[in-house]
């Protein structure tokens, strides 16, 4: 497969580029450790990864990171799994996310934002104080390092707090959503055992107050080894029977007491969408999610003590863990607590505004759906502020960095970013010295060894392949909870291809090093024995007007045969008439191939999700080979169990 696309989109004017945080790192490192001087990122990306050593050394000490104890070495065993990063070194991730406290008191560390969408600023010094206090209490409360320390709770000021006291003391930290249902929650904490756990009585989302005492009943029930827990009235109502209470907690004036830990100590566990069996618990250490973040938001984002960052998120996607990193580049964080669509579909354009946001991180869905509902981000709000927009979540269609350009800035710089949970990172995206090309990534991150590889692992270039990663990285988990032997984590990315990580998403890796993601790997569509990936027929078929989300399938067949439905959800109003039927055919044959048509069109009442909102395709896959729901779904980690029902009688109906 070939990626035309001859003009870039953007291009950062020579001013934006000596400004950039990444080019003033080449150039240091090329005076203090041996990188290139010349040759531009490409040459950096090329040296990072043949110098790993090197470049992390680097980083750690251009971003001034504070070892109380130093480190023996850079890399102690290189493999995968199991790379040792910085032994010997300890820190403390919190005390780098404070540091910002001791040059800039009494500026905004976080604006919080709820559906009124007035903002309201907390100090660094304030932050600082809340987190000292906290953290007194949590070790009154004999809560230790490793430790678990769990938080059901929106995306609030209360929720860093707890997060980063959890850090200063060296406890574990892990968090659910409160839309996430008990069993939901159940499925992720009693894994971990936690000790103590935050909770709000509700949250307010679309306009409406969500009462959630009942799940807080059944948590602190089903969640035998809790010690303490701190009740947080979002709703204004009284703290249960034995919950103690937040303001008590943090109403004191002390400097926190950061625990110095060793660099692979657990930060946090962060849990995979568990859509089929119980969801991965995975965790990450504090010295390797610092370092990479540095890299990712001080060097690709190019955040700095002069930015607002706003990303979309709940506290049950990593983009919560992420956005809260901020902090580390002293950057001002936007919390945004409430419905991504209200009062309407702008709404989070509005929030960008209100904040003066620089940088703005959003879903592919989210855009598409502007797109859709006739939204003029830059007619109806004032985003001079805003100097880039990110997405992820799933790959951006083409149209949408096209509708981004056209609707918000024609100079806006469009990062379309890849990683996952499972590395709390980017394997490929935002480089803020490189052109945008609509439909790709503008290239894989600094230390990460993004390749394009084909069943018989040769690497490929302007050809799909499997996205693997040839070198560890530092925030790759150090392991799953409750896997003695490794063996999970070892299945999960590492038995396709000995000692290299496969992510499971199909890829181009353009020939000017650009990156084209296609959609998972693990539900790929067969036609022919030509493979491809379903985030290709997604946005071909979702720029009809008549279609608001579709889903793909294809199903190997008993007798040899493959079956290829594609599920189509209607935006209220529209018929799927031959009309129809005939234009989402030639869409497809026309922008695609012939072969990419499906064998049949359905419409469906709606598509159903992870709780995170990624569209699922593998269990819905198994329900139609005729697997009973239970053993095809975890029903906790859907957020509409209804709409699998009609997946499931269809499959009843075929057979």
């Amino acid at each position: 497969m070939s990626i035309v696309n001859p003009q870039p989109l953007w291009q950062p004017d020579p001013q934006h580029i000596a400004r950039a945080q990444v080019t003033r790192f080449q150039a240091w490192a090329a005076e203090n450790h041996g990188a290139p001087a010349n040759g531009g990122y490409a040459a950096l990306h090329r040296w990072s990864v043949d110098e790993l050593d090197t470049f992390w050394k680097a980083l750690t000490e251009w971003f001034d990171v504070r070892f109380s104890t130093p480190y023996a070495r850079v890399l102690g065993d290189r493999s995968m799994p199991g790379a040792q990063w910085f032994p010997g070194a300890t820190l403390n991730y919190a005390e780098h996310a404070l540091r910002a406290a001791e040059t800039r008191a009494a500026e905004p560390a976080l604006l919080h934002v709820d559906e009124t969408h007035e903002p309201r600023p907390v100090t660094w010094s304030e932050l600082r104080r809340q987190v000292g206090s906290l953290a007194a209490e949590l070790r009154a409360l004999g809560v230790r390092p490793g430790d678990r320390v769990s938080g059901y709770l929106p995306n609030i000021p209360q929720a860093v707090v707890a997060l980063l006291a959890t850090a200063a003391v060296g406890g574990v930290w892990t968090s659910c959503a409160p839309d996430f249902g008990a069993r939901s929650v159940l499925d992720r904490f009693q894994q971990v055992e936690p000790v103590v756990l935050f909770t709000v009585d509700g949250y307010r989302y679309g306009g409406k107050e969500h009462d959630r005492r009942d799940v807080v009943t059944e948590l602190r029930r089903e969640l035998p080894t809790l010690r303490a827990v701190v009740h947080i009235p979002v709703l204004g109502s009284e703290a249960p029977e034995g919950a103690l209470e937040w303001s008590t907690l943090t109403a004191a004036d002390v400097a926190p007491v950061f625990e110095q830990v060793p660099f692979d100590h657990p930060l946090w566990v962060l849990y995979s969408s568990g859509t089929t069996g119980l969801p991965k618990a995975i965790v990450q250490s504090q010295g390797g999610i610092l370092v990479e973040h540095l890299k990712q938001l001080g060097l690709h984002c190019d955040l700095g003590p002069e930015d607002r960052f706003f990303w979309y998120t709940s506290t049950g996607w990593m983009m919560w863990n992420f956005l809260v990193s901020g902090l580390l580049t002293g950057t001002t964080i936007v919390l945004y607590d409430g419905s991504p669509g209200y009062p309407d579909t702008g709404a989070q354009w509005r929030v960008a505004e209100r904040t003066e946001a620089t940088l703005y991180g959003t879903s592919a869905a989210y855009v598409m759906a502007c797109r859709k509902a006739d939204v003029h981000p830059a007619r109806d709000f004032d985003l001079t502020k805003v100097q880039c927009v990110a997405t992820t979540g799933s790959p951006l269609p083409p149209d949408g960095f096209r509708w981004l350009h056209d609707e918000v800035r024609d100079d806006l710089w469009i990062a379309s970013v890849s990683g996952g949970t499972d590395v709390c990172s980017c394997f490929a995206g935002a480089v803020p010295t490189l052109p945008v090309f609509v439909g790709e990534l503008q290239a894989p991150g600094l230390g990460t060894d993004l390749q394009s590889w084909d069943p018989s692992g040769k690497p490929v270039i302007d050809e799909v392949g499997e996205l693997v990663v040839t070198n560890p990285m530092p925030s790759m988990p150090i392991y799953f909870w409750n896997d003695p032997d490794g063996s999970r984590y070892h299945d999960s990315y590492f038995d396709t291809y000995p000692g290299v990580w496969r992510h499971g998403d199909w890829i181009t890796v353009t020939s000017r090093g650009s990156v084209v993601i296609h959609g998972r790997s693990d539900s790929t569509l067969n036609r022919q024995g030509v493979r491809m990936g379903s985030a290709d027929i997604y946005e071909a078929v979702e720029r009809l007007p008549e279609i608001k989300e579709s889903l793909v399938i294809g199903i190997e067949q008993p007798d040899g045969g493959y079956w290829m439905p594609l599920f189509v959800h209607l935006v209220p109003g529209a018929t799927l008439d031959e009309a129809l039927l005939g234009r989402i055919k030639q869409t497809i044959r026309e922008q695609l191939s012939p072969r990419h048509v499906p064998d049949e069109i359905i419409e469906v009442p709606g598509v159903p999700h992870t709780l995170t909102g990624k569209r699922i395709e593998v269990p819905v896959k198994r329900l139609l080979q005729g697997t009973p729901l239970e053993k095809a779904v975890n029903p906790g980690s859907i957020d509409n169990l209804d709409l699998l029902h009609f997946y499931e009688e269809l499959a009843r109906k075929r057979d």
